[in-house]
């Protein structure tokens, strides 16, 4: 995989947001410019699959000094699981993207531009191999996001904002400053080049930003507002895609970096990590609408991501990285099947729905197949994820394959909920015949994030033995990224 490639799929949608913002483009044109980049983006990805080795190290590298006195450089790169994180962002922001259009937001060479700037910023990061510039497009993603929330956001937008904002610039701080004394003790900030750390100060400096931005339990104070108030192709991606950056930066950062601290603190992770599992699937399974189910299921799913990451063994990290991509799509899927529902309804409150799988099979159907697979009935790829992750905290200790195992029912009684009170109630007050059902374009939107699903279902081993040069993923961990 060439290194022009890995830089391209970084700064083509950058550079398509800068075309946006620079040139007076007719209204109809942002949104399809914009779409049409998206879908080169996930084109380029498909090509690079090809020529990507899974059984190999890092890929795909390319190396330019930045500030050579600080030995800082323009490096990236990507492994097996990183290119699939990758994957998993530019076939969301594609779907994210065409939903926008389709829904005709206004001040769209605005808009457009800061979801492509997103979407650079987002692949920026995975493919990140100095610390500088992790943090650089870590911290980039932020700006489109307080736009996007704080500009076109529901009537609590302001609030949403702020607490978002204020969360995630509280860990941020504490990540430069485990930056800055980890590159000057190692003598250099790139992440190949450094060896690992024993400092447990450290290690919680960059812990504190990941837990947020994820969110693992008790930081996820701003998800509610964030996730109700955005747009719907914006609350996709903060779900599907931007939660991912956190998990993402504990197992590439906090545990490869800190095997000695990961080790230390994986106790204590891993309750708050089966607090937040058990606590977010309740009170999903109270919530009073869609998008609060979807919200707090997503706090679930990252405890459960959590308790992959800190089982610290092969199960426990394939079944980790492989429950990212699954949920990021079925997330994807479900808040824009969700931004459907309030487009012809103007609700998405439980007691005012219900009924609307008579006449609208096309919404019935899509709903149906993605409930039942982020409920992980046998056989999907949600069910192979979570066994995985569930084999791997056995081997930690009995007890916290209980909670999860507990928290895997707990998940199905609330996706049964959302599909009940959605589908199959009676009738409520903001649902009537002239609510029309999924239209072909939202279909073309849709049906392939859920063709990818079944896919994974079909062959979830494409990702979770291809995640980790090897066999043994604990030593690529620990090892291979050194």
């Amino acid at each position: 995989m060439s290194g022009w490639l890995t830089t391209t799929l970084v700064f083509l949608p950058i550079a398509g947001a800068l075309l946006l913002w620079l040139l007076p483009w007719p209204r109809l044109w942002a949104g399809s410019i914009a779409t049409l980049i998206a879908l080169v983006e996930v084109g380029l990805w498909i090509v690079s699959v090809s020529g990507f080795d899974f059984q190999a190290g890092i890929q795909g590298e390319q190396r330019h000094a930045w500030f050579s006195d600080l030995g800082v450089s323009y490096h990236v790169g990507l492994y097996g699981f990183s290119f699939w994180l990758v994957g998993l962002t530019v076939v969301a922001s594609a779907a994210a993207i065409a939903y926008a259009w389709w829904a005709g937001r206004d001040r769209p060479r605005a808009y457009f531009g800061l979801m492509l700037f997103l979407v650079g910023a987002v692949v920026g990061v995975f493919v990140a191999q100095d610390l500088v510039l992790f943090y650089a497009f870590f911290e980039a993603m932020l700006i489109p996001l307080y736009v996007l929330i704080g500009v076109w956001g529901g009537a609590g937008r302001t609030r949403a904002t702020l607490t978002f904002v204020i969360y995630t610039m509280a860990g941020s701080l504490l990540m430069l400053a485990a930056i800055v004394v980890f590159g000057l003790r190692e003598g250099t900030f790139d992440l190949i080049d450094s060896g690992t750390s024993d400092s447990a100060w450290i290690f919680l400096g960059f812990l504190a930003a990941f837990v947020v931005k994820a969110p693992v339990f008790p930081f996820h104070g701003w998800l509610p507002l964030a996730y109700r108030e955005s747009p719907p192709e914006v609350a996709a991606l903060l779900s599907g895609v931007i939660s991912k950056v956190g998990a993402y930066g504990l197992l590439r950062i906090a545990i490869a970096k800190f095997p000695e601290p990961a080790h230390n603190f994986q106790v204590p992770l891993l309750v708050l990590a089966g607090v937040g599992l058990v606590y977010g699937s309740l009170l999903a399974f109270r919530a009073p609408d869609v998008r609060g189910v979807i919200a707090y299921s997503s706090l679930a799913q990252l405890g459960l991501i959590t308790f992959g990451l800190f089982a610290l063994n092969d199960q426990g990290f394939d079944g980790a990285v492989l429950q990212m991509v699954v949920h990021g799509l079925v997330s994807t899927t479900l808040f824009l099947l969700a931004g459907g529902i309030e487009r012809r309804t103007s609700t998405g409150q439980f007691a005012l729905l219900g009924g609307m799988a008579r006449g609208r099979p096309a919404l019935a159907t899509m709903l149906m197949a993605t409930g039942v697979i982020a409920l992980a009935v046998p056989g999907s790829a949600a069910f192979a994820g979570e066994f995985l992750i569930l084999l791997g905290v056995f081997d930690t200790g009995w007890g916290w394959a209980v909670v999860g195992a507990v928290a895997v029912v707990l998940a199905a009684m609330y996706m049964l909920r959302l599909i009940s009170a959605v589908l199959h109630q009676s009738p409520g007050s903001a649902v009537n015949d002239a609510a029309l059902d999924l239209r072909p374009a939202e279909l073309a939107i849709l049906v392939p994030l859920l063709a990818c699903v079944l896919a994974l279902s079909a062959w979830p081993a494409a990702v979770s033995e291809r995640a980790f040069p090897g066999d043994d993923a604990a030593r690529a961990v620990e090892g291979q990224f050194r």
